[in-house]
């Protein structure tokens, strides 16, 4: 292993069981046109033959550190946690170990982050794409470029949903992680949401409009397998919770948000299992909104599926 003197970006990549895409993980990685930086490769005990291709890159003179779990540690924001504490970098890249990139998105992210000590995460647009290739979405921004204000970015784009739907697509400040409050490594689906969050809201977001990342979407990763069985609107909630009794949102954006999602779990609720469907609803009638306004929403969400389907 090499990557002896102090690096500007500490690129973190934790696998769990990704042996086939790891090496165009990697090799996206090194081939960046941006190349002050050490890679720390973590695997969480993968049966998959993953361990043999980390192994191929260690004596890689960008690889600083390789670490093999003995025990799989149930969280990949575990792992998050524990590259973090290996760095060495200002800034902090953690590349899913499924995904890839363009070799300028270091490049392209980094500038924000050294031209203000104030801009906290910076981040681009992501390609979803499928087992095969095929792109099945993409995320958006209006503008090529844009630097705003923690609080407003949480307020335009982190209520609803996550803007930052993929780990890979951002650079951020090592320094702010020191800070934060660590509850997100607890979850299993939705942590990262929650961490952008956090760290937004200690100073400015940058927001690059141009498409460098690709985020695969496959059978064995986290978000499909919380998405198939309904446990995705489990940690939605709870983080939608944190952010209203924390008031990083008010009374208003957190009930838009909260008809949001149980419009979406209405439309979604065939396709979950039944004791799973109980733990949902459990969940939406324990937050924090009066009774009142959660069978208005409920009535909203029945009536809106309901025209859906007649139409």
């Amino acid at each position: 292993m090499g990557c002896s003197k102090m690096a500007i970006v500490s690129v973190i990549v934790p696998n769990y069981n990704h042996a086939p895409y790891l090496a165009a993980r990697l090799d996206s990685i090194l081939a960046q046109t941006y190349d002050d930086f050490e890679v720390i490769l973590l695997d969480d005990c993968s049966t998959d033959g993953s361990r043999e291709v980390l192994m191929t890159y260690r004596d890689h003179p960008r690889v600083s550190a390789v670490v093999f779990n003995d025990e799989n540690s149930g969280s990949t924001f575990r792992q998050w946690d524990k590259g973090v504490s290996l760095a060495k970098g200002r800034y902090i890249w953690i590349a899913e170990s499924d995904d890839w990139c363009e070799p300028t998105l270091l490049a392209q992210l980094v500038a924000p982050l050294e031209s203000d000590d104030h801009c906290m995460v910076s981040y681009c647009q992501s390609y979803c794409v499928d087992e095969k290739g095929n792109i099945r979405w993409q995320t958006h921004h209006r503008r090529l470029d844009e630097v705003m204000d923690g609080q407003r970015f949480v307020r335009d784009y982190m209520v609803r949903n996550n803007a930052i739907c993929n780990a890979s697509m951002a650079l951020w400040r090592r320094e702010g992680y020191q800070q934060l409050k660590r509850d997100f490594v607890n979850y299993t689906f939705c942590g990262d949401w929650l961490f952008w969050v956090r760290l937004a809201l200690f100073g400015r977001v940058a927001i690059n409009g141009r498409l460098l990342n690709y985020f695969r979407k496959h059978g064995s990763d986290v978000s499909s397998r919380a998405y198939g069985s309904g446990y995705n609107f489990v940690e939605e909630i709870q983080v939608l919770n944190t952010l209203y009794e924390e008031r990083f949102i008010g009374q208003r954006e957190y009930t838009n948000a909260f008809k949001y999602k149980l419009k979406d779990f209405w439309r979604k609720r065939s396709s979950i299992e039944p004791q799973q469907r109980k733990t949902v609803l459990r969940q939406f009638r324990n937050a924090p909104i009066s009774y009142v306004r959660y069978l208005r929403a409920l009535g909203s969400a029945i009536w809106a599926d309901l025209k859906k389907r007649n139409y």
